[in-house]
């Protein structure tokens, strides 16, 4: 009750509540070929993103044109899966059926035939003068420049070794001066040479192996390089080679479906009849491009653009779906003949088997836009009768080197091996980093040169954050009191975080993110500078998260490469050293030195040495928390698994074992009385094995075989018949044990 006179306060509750207006979250955006700028990435299926990959075709090494495509998206794939945490299932084919590998194939066999054969000078000189007319004359009518200044050089090289052996051969030179002269022409014609050959003899290849051994080989080394390159694998890998049976049902559906033809043997997308559907538009990503015929021949490839394969077409902007093979071409079943794959229905077919009617992401460099993108987009539009095959196109820019474009027909590449000789793999990521994933980049050494100072500057930074972190102090002195200088940095920090977030954001702009990341490092060394010279040390959890965070967003980059192992780590929770990466490669000594050891104990029959073998398996080795699992005829595995779990495990087996010896020992006691058994209605003759069951049969004839029931009534047909059987078996037991008794045993 109130004494003071202020007014009576009903009952007290809590005040109202307003949230802050909050800022605007930037989104993420894809720069989407499809409608040629940046659109809201907005995934179809919740969190879940789907992606489709152009492989390589692999007919020869990958270059770093290759490795512009598949660093960047190695790079653009960690960021959607692991800073913004899309669920990505990345789908990437191997193009290991093309017109590339045929003719490569074929010319390779046909070259290394060439050259078993040891032709001698004369020969030499006089084929490569017969190729070199052809070559010539294709020189003079080719009007790309880069193509054409690739020629030049090539018949340049052919000239330089030509004339010295023409000279020696004129000048009636010795066999050892001529011989190496003319190995060197043949090295310097190689590439005329094979085409002039393949032109010949191309034709008579027909076993297919010969088109197989080229890509599979290339495969790996394409497989390794990725790895050198710290290039996550793809989810999901997909083979022409592997997929013909879907690619010809794919084929059949888009006939079926009224937009494609026959002719030939060969099938052809109506590119018209597709045009003029109102659900569906040809060429999305380049309408310009259509008809462009030198594009479209390219697409094609260069076994299917003679005279007699453009005919066959209602128009010459139509395309293969399914090629009638010649000879000299590996060939597939088909309800059209014979044949094999076009290129862009092998995306398509591949593809939309793994991810259906709608994908959310397709990649692939540039140039691949038209036609071979659109045409695959038509395709399968086509096959799935929708106008949503994928939902965002990414292209990723070219890499020029000296300003002009590499690529392999140009022979004017870099391998990646070539590439890792000179910098690393994080060099070169870095440099790829540091620009735009959709732009031309140019290879040169002041673009590697930047990369490097990159990965020093910021190296060092880390070097002085773990000098920092190594100052001996107690727990509660590494939490220290912020100041103004800490308030600052932690402001910058946020401001950074959130300027490399909008980049990301943004089309993940990689080369903005790396820039404040570069200016974050700058202002934390001006931070660790002020405080060393004022004598005082640098607040320790502040520095150190800066470095955590620049580490995960370069692990994200896939900079630093993380250790991914399967499974709980092994050892305690504390445990910083790597126990599995560091005592694996000692236990894969002694594993392999165990096994040789049984080998030669096995083929000697020394079972001493075996139980020894077994002992360190099953006894030692537990102990120390290590398990070797034998498998016969492959290597031993070994496992570092928890020491309580193997012991545990030991006791299971050694209980499992004795379990097992008692049931070997009952089943062999089952069978001794089951013996036992047999043998003793083995001893008894039919005549007197009916004779016994008095209870059942009161009258029988002279073999001992029953007449009659115990009441005396006669049997019947059926019953006898039966009996018969069992009389006949018992005469074969009987006699069999008679036998037996007769040899003695």
């Amino acid at each position: 009750m109130s004494t003071s006179g202020e007014p009576v306060k009903g009952k007290r509750v809590q005040p109202p509540w307003s949230p802050p207006a909050g800022t605007e979250v930037p989104q993420l955006r894809l720069y989407n070929s499809l409608t040629r700028t940046k659109e809201p990435f907005v995934p179809q299926k919740g969190n879940k993103v789907t992606w489709y990959c152009c492989g390589p075709t692999v007919y020869d090494a990958s270059h770093m044109g290759h490795a512009r495509s598949y660093i960047s998206f190695d790079i653009l794939r960690r960021i959607l899966r692991d800073y913004f945490k899309y669920d990505v299932l990345y789908c990437m084919n191997i193009t290991d059926i093309d017109d590339k590998i045929i003719k490569r194939a074929r010319q390779n066999f046909l070259l290394d035939q060439y050259k078993e054969k040891k032709p001698q000078p004369a020969q030499i000189l006089q084929d490569v003068l017969s190729a070199r007319g052809p070559f010539q004359a294709g020189l003079a009518s080719t009007t790309d420049p880069d193509k054409k200044q690739m020629l030049e050089r090539l018949d340049a090289a052919v000239t330089a070794a030509l004339q010295p052996l023409q000279a020696a051969m004129d000048g009636k030179a010795s066999d050892e001066l001529v011989q190496p002269l003319a190995q060197a022409l043949l090295e310097s014609s190689k590439d005329l040479l094979a085409d002039w050959l393949d032109k010949q003899f191309g034709s008579q290849v027909t076993e297919n192996s010969i088109f197989s051994i080229l890509p599979k080989y290339w495969e790996g080394e394409y497989h390794k390089d990725m790895e050198a390159l710290n290039v996550l694998p793809a989810d999901v890998l997909t083979r022409v080679s592997e997929y013909v049976p879907e690619i010809v049902e794919f084929v059949g559906k888009v006939i079926s479906n009224g937009y494609g033809y026959e002719s030939n043997g060969s099938v052809y997308f109506n590119t018209a009849k597709f045009d003029s559907s109102p659900q569906h538009s040809y060429a999305k990503l380049v309408p310009e491009a259509v008809g462009d015929q030198k594009a479209l021949q390219e697409g094609e490839g260069d076994l299917s653009i003679s005279a007699d394969r453009l005919s066959e077409k209602k128009s010459p902007n139509d395309f293969a779906l399914w090629k009638a093979s010649k000879p000299g071409e590996p060939s597939w079943d088909s309800p059209w003949g014979k044949g094999r794959p076009g290129w862009h229905i092998e995306c398509s077919a591949m593809a939309g088997s793994i991810l259906g009617e709608s994908m959310d992401i397709h990649g692939g460099g540039f140039d691949l836009r038209f036609p071979h993108h659109d045409n695959e987009l038509a395709q399968s539009e086509a096959f799935f009768e929708n106008d949503y095959w994928v939902r965002y196109f990414l292209h990723t820019g070219h890499l020029t080197i000296a300003g002009c474009k590499m690529s392999k027909s140009l022979k004017n590449f870099i391998t990646i091996k070539d590439a890792l000789a000179k910098n690393t793999a994080r060099q070169l990521r870095l440099a790829f980093l540091m620009h735009s994933w959709k732009d031309t980049l140019d290879y040169s050494s002041n673009t590697m040169e930047s990369a490097v100072q990159y990965e020093k500057f910021m190296n060092e930074f880390f070097l002085n954050v773990k000098d920092i972190l190594r100052i001996p102090t107690d727990i509660t002195g590494r939490f220290e009191k912020w100041e103004a200088a800490e308030m600052e940095l932690n402001n910058s920090f946020y401001d950074r975080k959130s300027a490399v977030h909008e980049a990301l954001c943004d089309n993940m702009d990689t080369r903005t993110a790396m820039e404040e990341m570069r200016v974050l490092v700058s202002q934390s060394n001006s931070y660790i500078a002020n405080r060393k010279s004022a004598k005082l040390r640098p607040n320790r959890v502040l520095v150190e998260s800066i470095a955590v965070y620049l580490t995960n967003m370069l692990k994200i980059f896939g900079a630093i490469e993380e250790s991914e192992s399967i499974g709980f780590p092994v050892g305690g929770q504390g445990q910083n050293v790597d126990l599995e990466s560091t005592v694996m490669p000692y236990l894969s000594v002694l594993s392999d030195f165990r096994e040789g050891v049984r080998k030669i104990a096995r083929e000697q029959k020394v079972t001493e040495l075996l139980q020894l073998c077994d002992v360190v398996r099953d006894d030692t080795l537990p102990e120390l928390g290590v398990r070797l699992e034998d498998h016969e005829g492959l290597p031993t595995v070994v496992k570092l698994v928890d020491k309580e779990t193997l012991l545990k495990e030991r006791e299971e087996k050694k209980k499992m074992e004795e379990e097992k010896k008692k049931k070997k020992e009952e089943a062999a006691r089952k069978k001794q009385e089951q013996e036992m058994a047999k043998l003793a209605k083995m001893k008894i003759p039919p005549c007197e094995m009916f004779r016994k069951e008095a209870d059942k049969y009161s009258q029988f004839d002279e073999t001992g075989f029953p007449t009659h029931d115990a009441e005396g009534k006669e049997l019947s047909k059926g019953q006898a018949k039966k009996l018969r059987k069992l009389y006949e078996a018992q005469e074969k037991l009987h006699s069999e044990y008679l036998q037996m008794n007769q040899n003695g045993n």
